[in-house]
């Protein structure tokens, strides 16, 4: 056996082992599952027994995961479409707020558990990047117990699985105060066009920190951070987060103006009063946090429920015209989401509302009808918090194929996203891309099967699927990475509400 081919035996194996403790399944079972003996699976998880490709499918079959695509992000599912959906299907925990969480538990010396962690592709980057740098990361089913060394070994980041996702971009606020100059390697994620981290330097060289931008990293230089009053050059998710974390640690007063009050900004603010530091106006624009010396404490936080996730389960039961509960909604940050799709004809009661396991975020849950839409006669856009979600702007553009008249979208956001909007043209959909912020959508229109690469984008990906949902016949979406950085165990959850979605799997 080559040395290659150890190496690949030994981290495969090491992947089987991970996801099998994830899932809380022993090896016993876990053979018992596979038809083969508790030694074999010994043998596969220490790296040191060959694996045929059946096998290697039957053990992705039973981890939930596809194994023999994993690395390359090559796996595609096919869809029969055409279905309604029924049934019931709870929101699962914040993406967005998951990553910032990740960060953040940096800030503590001491043992940190997030309950109910989504197990998404963007979640598993970081956790590799932590692990890189010392950090010991434990999965007890969903749970993540997060304990980090005395000392960083920040020359050993993982800068592979670093560059696979943009939220590396938040460990910046969290390492600042591990060490006075570090490197982080440069941001990927989505390809949504120019996305600058200039609002990050110039609100940070407030607090003192220098950050050079290089070919492949970002160079972070500080001679001690220092509170004072910041205002934030755009209010956004992410430079808010880093502000947030370095301000935690940072002694004294400092005022974050027109900061993000989006739902996983709340969520990392709620989090660092856990960790004792007090912070004044969350959910406003304007943040006083008063930091602390120090954080060396055991706790735990419940994360809150994912209002895009949610808004994903509304456009599709909306686009198929289904009857579908989605339990456990985030109320607060889907309310004008929900308002210009009743102004569309969408029909739909709401619960009474209840408070989520972290004590503060208010849910519902909604009860869909199948409705006839018609067309919006003003234009859809999305703003900063309070304003429509820019995540769930593109969940309109599936939406607006099945209702009467033209709506039109304006992204002005991101440059690129757009252009993505014209990949359901291939299922049948009527779009005029104006320009690359400007879509126009004409209603409705019966969506057709067809074979995608999905774009290399999150929500552009997710739409599509929506629409392969709705269009009859067999659809084949290629490539689906992107979905998997942001959704968990969809194509399961999705099955289980009577859709028709197989995986493909080659090798």
């Amino acid at each position: 056996m080559t040395s290659q081919s150890q190496e690949f035996l030994t981290h495969l194996g090491s992947l089987i082992h991970q996801l099998r403790e994830e899932r809380g399944i022993t090896q016993k079972t876990f053979a018992t599952k596979l038809g083969t003996a508790q030694s074999a699976i010994a043998r596969i998880e220490a790296g040191q027994q060959n694996i045929s490709t059946e096998m290697l499918s039957r053990i992705s079959a039973v981890l939930e995961r596809d194994l023999v695509n994993l690395s390359e992000g090559s796996l595609s599912i096919q869809i029969n479409g055409g279905k309604k959906l029924s049934g019931t299907i709870p929101v699962k925990t914040s993406k967005n707020a998951a990553v910032a969480l990740l960060a953040a538990s940096l800030l503590n010396k001491s043992t940190t558990t997030l309950k109910r962690v989504p197990k998404i592709e963007e979640v598993h980057r970081l956790i590799e990047v932590l692990k890189s740098i010392g950090v010991s990361v434990v999965w007890n089913n969903g749970d993540l117990t997060i304990t980090p060394p005395e000392k960083l070994s920040l020359s050993d980041i993982d800068a592979v699985a670093a560059g696979r996702t943009r939220s590396i971009i938040l460990f910046i606020g969290a390492l600042l105060h591990r060490s006075k100059r570090f490197r982080i390697p440069q941001a990927a994620g989505c390809k949504l066009g120019a996305r600058t981290i200039k609002p990050h330097l110039y609100a940070l060289e407030e607090l003192g920190v220098s950050i050079t931008t290089k070919h492949d990293n970002y160079t972070i230089e500080h001679k001690g951070l220092s509170s004072g009053r910041i205002v934030l050059y755009e209010s956004g998710d992410t430079v808010t987060e880093n502000v947030l974390m370095a301000a935690a640690l940072t002694p004294g007063t400092t005022t974050i103006r027109y900061a993000s009050a989006n739902y996983q900004v709340q969520d990392l603010c709620y989090f660092l009063e856990t960790l004792g530091v007090k912070i004044e106006g969350i959910g406003t624009t304007t943040l006083v946090v008063h930091g602390i010396k120090e954080i060396n404490t055991p706790v735990e936080y419940h994360l809150s429920e994912d209002p895009i996730e949610a808004m994903f389960f509304i456009a599709a039961a909306a686009v198929t015209r289904s009857a579908i509960k989605i339990e456990r909604c985030p109320i607060d940050f889907l309310e004008l989401e929900l308002l210009t799709l009743e102004k569309m004809g969408f029909k739909y009661t709401a619960s009474k509302r209840y408070k989520a396991a972290n004590g503060k975020t208010d849910l519902v849950d909604i009860k869909t009808r199948p409705s006839r839409l018609i067309a919006p006669s003003e234009k859809i856009h999305p703003r900063p918090y309070p304003g429509l979600n820019i995540d769930n702007l593109p969940f309109f553009a599936v939406i607006a194929t099945q209702a009467e008249g033209q709506t039109f979208i304006h992204d002005w956001v991101f440059e690129n996203r757009a252009i993505y909007y014209k990949e359901l043209d291939k299922l049948g959909a009527d779009t005029i891309l104006g320009d690359q912020h400007r879509f126009y959508v004409t209603g409705p229109t019966k969506l057709k099967a067809q074979e995608i690469v999905c774009p290399p984008a999150l929500r552009p990906a997710a739409i599509i699927l929506i629409a392969m949902l709705a269009a009859e016949g067999t659809s084949t979406l290629r490539n689906i990475y992107s979905i998997n950085r942001g959704y968990e165990d969809l194509v399961k959850r999705l099955n289980s509400l009577g859709a028709d979605i197989h995986l493909l799997r080659s090798v």
